[in-house]
């Protein structure tokens, strides 16, 4: 039996990324592969997708932050914030391992990428922790990835950048409205921290002199309020998103050039050359998908999809939790920037016509996937701190079930209690 175009092009994508072709390029050639045989003209769909990309300045937000993540890493402003958050809870039982989630909620405002928080200050936390056996490896690869889930929940957000640019959602408020549920994931992962510390015993950290609490904040102030410049100016009305993302960049140069002294020529010029090679990787993903979603509108997805789901009558709650398992399930096989851009967009109109709110929404999906990033048995971070821990995955995965089990809680009041995640932006003026 023949199959279909559509059909033809999701088996293609599916045979060639399982051959080793990345997802990117993937879709790219299921996508030829379906206007060739419903004989549409590729010279009209390339001409589709590359005018909705020139008013689709928001994009330009993501090299931006890749960007003042590579720079922040470069110098000191890790260290300096690092110290920082040990004067502030290294000196209780299990101390490290606190500062280890309080450096995550605080680097989080920096680098809007999970990945980059696990590789930057999360390949120094597992150093740390492990020093003279303070904490056995594994422990501290399974928080380092835990804690590097917060990233993209507290603004800026590369993921929310993302889920902007398909929803038309206001980024300023998808921004604040991140602040909360990351807050609740740090109080979360700090509550299982403190449990573990006194069952099994870890050692305290020789305290900082309360004394020096003020110079260590001063030292640190200006990594610190980089985020608070970024809020302010973007509900301000100062900057665009896009603006907000090179205003970034160039604060973390400052910052590290001028201030701090610790950037030097050649590594800035590393800096470029791995924010160039990340935003090559990302972008081609992009294209991927939008060629990807070009064939879903034609094939009229979305608006069928909507169409079956609001036949079966479900409320929005009955909507939401078949959402979470669908991306909790894809986020165990699928990267979290492909779900992003091809499945939630297909699931938008839905959302819409049940009356949840986009912003509530978006918040939920990205905490969702981000999720998957940790979830057995692909969980990409889980695999990241395998290589940067050297332990066996199974050992990290076992010790990851605890921090996995209270994140879900953060998930489930993010889900059932939109005003968790609405009520700061409607005390900035959001409507929705």
């Amino acid at each position: 039996m023949m199959l279909d175009p559509f059909t033809l092009s999701l088996v293609a994508i599916c045979v060639l990324a399982l051959l080793g072709l990345p997802i990117g390029h993937a879709m790219i050639a299921s996508s030829i592969l379906y206007l060739w045989m419903a004989g549409l003209d590729m010279g009209t769909a390339a001409e589709q997708i590359l005018n909705g990309l020139y008013s689709g300045y928001l994009l330009l937000a993501v090299p931006m932050f890749i960007l003042a993540a590579e720079i922040m890493n470069a110098g000191t402003m890790t260290e300096r914030l690092l110290h920082f958050c040990n004067a502030v809870v290294g000196r209780f039982r299990g101390g490290l391992a606190q500062v280890n989630v309080l450096q995550s909620l605080i680097f989080a405002g920096m680098s809007g990428s999970a990945i980059a928080d696990a590789a930057g200050t999360g390949r120094m936390m597992q150093k740390l922790m492990t020093k003279d056996d303070k904490y056995p490896a594994s422990y501290a690869a399974a928080l380092t990835a835990a804690t590097a889930v917060i990233g993209p929940i507290i603004p800026p957000s590369i993921p929310l950048v993302i889920y902007a640019l398909v929803s038309d959602a206001s980024i300023g408020f998808l921004f604040i409205a991140g602040i909360v549920p990351g807050f609740l994931l740090a109080v979360g992962l700090m509550g299982v921290v403190a449990i573990d510390a006194r069952r099994k015993n870890f050692p305290v950290e020789e305290p900082v002199p309360l004394r020096k609490l003020p110079g260590l904040t001063f030292r640190a102030l200006p990594a610190l309020m980089l985020p608070v410049v970024l809020l302010v100016g973007i509900r301000g009305g100062v900057m665009t998103p896009t603006e907000a993302a090179g205003v970034a960049a160039g604060y973390a140069l400052l910052i590290s050039v001028v201030i701090y002294r610790s950037v030097t020529l050649s590594q800035f010029y590393s800096a470029l050359l791995n924010s160039g090679r990340t935003t090559a990787s990302i972008g081609m993903l992009l294209a991927g998908a939008m060629v990807f979603n070009y064939v879903v509108t034609v094939e009229n997805i979305p608006n069928a999809l909507s169409a079956m789901l609001t036949a079966t009558d479900l409320t929005p709650t009955q909507f939401l939790i078949l959402v979470n398992i669908l991306l909790l399930l894809l986020g165990c096989v699928l990267e979290g920037t492909t779900i992003l851009l091809v499945i939630v967009p297909v699931l938008i109109p839905t959302a819409q016509a049940l009356g949840i709110d986009m912003v509530h929404f978006g918040v939920m999906a990205v905490l969702n996937i981000m999720l998957g990033l940790i979830t057995p048995p692909y969980g990409l971070l889980l695999f990241i701190m395998t290589r940067i821990a050297e332990v066996p995955l199974r050992d990290i995965v076992r010790d990851v079930m605890p921090f996995l089990f209270v994140m879900f809680g953060a998930l489930a009041i993010v889900t059932f209690v939109p005003d968790a995640v609405l009520l700061l932006p409607r005390l900035l003026g959001y409507q929705g």
